[in-house]
């Protein structure tokens, strides 16, 4: 399902923090808050301030039946806070965390714009190099989403 974000890894750009996030506008912000497609397409976030922060709830999944996606816990993945603590990095990413509700792990990962309707997601491990980029589509018809965070067709 949506274990794949799990591996979704960023190169951190060096420099002072201070001075890059003064880059980052307010509406350069604004433009990463909404609804997300995941790139397998099984799963819709969220993107909003938490805080000074952005960070991601799982709001919708791709799931057969009535019986919602658990974590490893056996917690429903149904707005699963799984993008946390997202900081500006630079003129026009964020670094922050990302949780893998399979394993419960989390990694760094990295979120960028690459146009208005496309959202980059980059984890890793350890090390930038040991990720990969996953490559999200803005969800246009959030009122697809029905009962217990299933999409609708």
């Amino acid at each position: 399902m949506v274990t794949a974000l799990a591996c979704v890894g960023a190169v951190m750009p060096f420099g002072s923090a201070a001075v890059q996030a003064k880059s980052i506008s307010q509406s350069d912000k604004a433009a990463l808050h909404g609804y997300w497609l995941s790139q397998e397409r099984d799963g819709v976030f969220r993107l909003e301030e938490c805080g000074d922060k952005l960070c991601g709830r799982l709001v919708a999944l791709q799931y057969e039946g009535t019986n919602v996606p658990r974590d490893k816990n056996g917690k429903s993945e149904c707005n699963l806070l799984m993008l946390t603590d997202f900081k500006p990095t630079d003129g026009k990413r964020w670094s922050g965390k990302i949780l893998d509700p399979d394993s419960g792990a989390v990694y760094q990962a990295q979120i960028w714009l690459s146009s208005h309707n496309v959202l980059k997601l980059r984890g890793y491990i350890g090390l930038p190099l040991f990720g990969e980029t996953q490559v999200w589509s803005r969800y246009q018809t959030p009122g697809k989403i029905g009962p217990e965070c299933k999409m609708l067709p």
